[in-house]
């Protein structure tokens, strides 16, 4: 007799320091049962959107010291590390995530003003590290989902919204897309191209989809509601 497996996707939520950001999506996504992580200063824009934290991930040099006695207090799972380390608050985070067993991630969170903090989540998230986690996020007011070889993703949106595919990590092989104004039709993407950049949804659903490489599919204002 077989053993019956559970094979219901695990979801999680990593809310992120920087500009607070829209923790509508996410506050849905908790009442659905998923783990909520906050990264370092996340944990302050998880409380004031009224989120459970379940876990708080970092070395906490952004947060404030009353807030962290707070979480300890009322039972949260601390994970502490050194101000000085070798991965962000955030990679620190996803990683904690998949050792609880989620393979299916939602980053919510702002850029806080530092350029080089919005290039490093997006090499992050995108990572072939992760390749067997679904990797989605609400960056501000953009949406970015991460898509690797073999796979792809399809989402809903409003025609005239604007879809930007970037190849990531080296050349983006078979790329193909439905529902654009300019489709792509098995194409390499090579890294560093701008082709991918500003096309356009059709009607209201769209999918992008890949046979080698890694590209974020990005919906840079769509609404979030």
């Amino acid at each position: 007799m077989s053993e019956l497996v559970d094979t219901t996707p695990c979801a999680a939520i990593i809310i992120i320091g920087g500009v607070r950001p829209d923790v509508s999506l996410a506050a849905a996504l908790e009442s659905e049962g998923a783990l909520v992580i906050a990264a370092d200063s996340g944990a302050v824009h998880a409380k004031a959107a009224g989120l459970t934290i379940d876990i708080a991930v970092g070395d906490f040099d952004s947060i404030p010291q009353t807030l962290l006695q707070e979480l300890e207090s009322a039972g949260v799972k601390i994970e502490r590390h050194p101000v000085v380390k070798d991965a962000t608050d955030l990679e620190l985070a996803i990683d904690v995530a998949i050792r609880q067993g989620a393979d299916v991630i939602t980053i919510v969170g702002g850029h806080g003003g530092r350029v080089d903090q919005s290039f490093a989540n997006a090499f992050v998230i995108s990572s072939p590290t992760y390749s067997h986690v679904s990797m989605h996020a609400i960056l501000d007011s953009a949406l970015v989902s991460v898509v690797h070889g073999g796979g792809g993703v399809t989402f809903v949106g409003d025609p005239g919204d604007v879809v930007t595919i970037l190849p990531l990590h080296g050349d983006a092989v078979g790329v193909r897309t439905e529902g654009l104004e300019y489709p792509l039709r098995g194409e390499r993407l090579p890294a560093g191209t701008t082709r991918g950049v500003s096309n356009v949804l059709l009607n209201h659903e769209a999918t992008v989809s890949i046979e080698e490489g890694t590209v974020l599919v990005v919906r840079p204002s769509p609404e979030l509601s």
